[in-house]
């Protein structure tokens, strides 16, 4: 079966609020709102769906899988190493 971009784009463009926070309720518990199970494939597209459309309308912060990992005062990045200008050369080691 061929899936048409034009009818995923419009089906995407059709999806609200309220239609994304009930794919993503149907995706956590693996049923729909009547209670019928979703198939390994509607949980996939349903999934799919969520993220596309946060991806699209929310920012980072409030998308599922989101993870804060704050930063301390002046640290660049959270791995323990230092940094080096990018015009300087530095070996490559492999841990």
């Amino acid at each position: 079966m061929s899936i048409d971009v034009l009818d995923t784009e419009a089906t995407l463009a059709a999806l609200t609020p309220e239609i994304v926070d009930r794919l993503r309720t149907a995706v956590e518990i693996g049923k729909w709102p009547n209670g019928d199970r979703l198939t390994p494939e509607q949980r996939a597209t349903s999934m799919q769906a969520v993220l596309i459309w946060e991806m699209k309308h929310l920012p980072e912060n409030q998308r599922t899988g989101y993870i804060d990992k704050g930063k301390k005062e002046g640290e660049a990045c959270d791995t323990d190493h230092n940094h080096a200008p990018h015009d300087e050369e530095r070996p490559l080691r492999l841990i």
